[in-house]
């Protein structure tokens, strides 16, 4: 049976360049085309979790430019309920500036919040009754830090479950460790936090450890198209191989990733299958151009995962 999930996070529009190869610094690369569509992590994560099965509600919130259209009418497009998404005309709504290189699939990315940065407590307050519903809150950390701490406040109240991810990496205070029930980070991500360079299993075994011991239950260490380790503090450990595709864009593949876990937990799967599940959800991610827009629906997925 699928619970209830909330995705509290940012909302951006991306505005994608794509080139023949990124370019160094003080280099000038004539683009191949240029596209404006929705992201954010949050939203990305949202939209992901949503197309995959999950009864997800997303809380962000926007400017009230033009920019905040973009979500909103995405949102009303996919069935997703707007009712969480708050508002302001002090701050713009964010935007993403991304690069995508041809000769590699990969990407560069400047984000600039915006008003996902100015979450207040009332707003977050206002989620209570919402997060006591829900089974999973899924973050990341694209939104002001103390928003994120109080999500999880309330989440432990309730016993609802906390999945974090840690993007972009950023020092988190102390009490927040404590209420994180599942982490999602990149190697990169994981050495930021523990200091060891996540090169192999091996290595990945090790900065899991480092995560158990802060109260962690569940450990998932993405690494690119190798594939994901999986830790549990009971002691199970499984490294899930990526999927083989061609990829033609990364961006987002982690937040594809994030949402197809997201759906899969909250319909009962464990926690090996939900790796599977989201990992595949990645792998057709990475086979479209852009980030929201790039999300599988559920029937994809499943019929990749039959194929594969």
């Amino acid at each position: 049976m699928e619970r209830k999930t909330l995705v509290f996070g940012s909302f951006v529009v991306d505005l994608m360049a794509r080139a023949p190869h990124l370019p160094v610094p003080g280099e000038t690369v004539k683009g191949n085309g240029f596209k404006m569509g929705p992201g954010g992590k949050g939203f990305n994560q949202a939209v992901a979790a949503f197309k995959a099965g999950a009864k997800a509600t997303l809380a962000t919130k926007l400017g009230t430019d033009s920019f905040s259209d973009i979500a909103l009418n995405t949102m009303e497009k996919l069935g997703m309920e707007t009712g969480r998404v708050f508002r302001t005309d002090r701050e713009d709504t964010g935007c993403a500036l991304i690069l995508v290189g041809e000769d590699s699939s990969q990407n560069e990315i400047v984000v600039v919040p915006g008003a996902g940065l100015s979450i207040t407590e009332q707003e977050v307050d206002s989620l209570k009754e919402v997060i006591q519903d829900c089974e999973y809150v899924l973050m990341q950390l694209e939104t002001n830090l103390d928003a994120v701490e109080r999500v999880a406040e309330y989440a432990a109240e309730s016993g609802t479950r906390v999945i974090l991810n840690p993007a972009p990496a950023a020092d988190l205070p102390e009490g927040l460790w404590e209420r994180i029930d599942v982490i999602t980070p990149n190697e990169v991500e994981a050495e930021y936090y523990t200091g060891i360079p996540v090169c192999s299993e091996s290595d990945a075994a090790r900065a899991a450890d480092w995560f158990h011991e802060r109260g962690i239950g569940e450990v998932i260490i993405t690494m690119a198209d190798r594939g994901a380790f999986l830790s549990s503090a009971s002691g199970k450990r499984e490294f899930v191989p990526a999927f083989s595709v061609e990829a033609v864009d990364t961006t987002g593949a982690g937040d594809a990733f994030c949402g197809g876990l997201l759906a899969a937990v909250s319909e009962g799967k464990d926690w090996k299958d939900a790796v599977v599940f989201a990992s595949a959800t990645a792998a057709l991610s990475v086979q479209k151009i852009g980030t929201a827009p790039s999300m599988p629906d559920r029937r994809e997925i499943e019929a990749f995962l039959e194929n594969h």
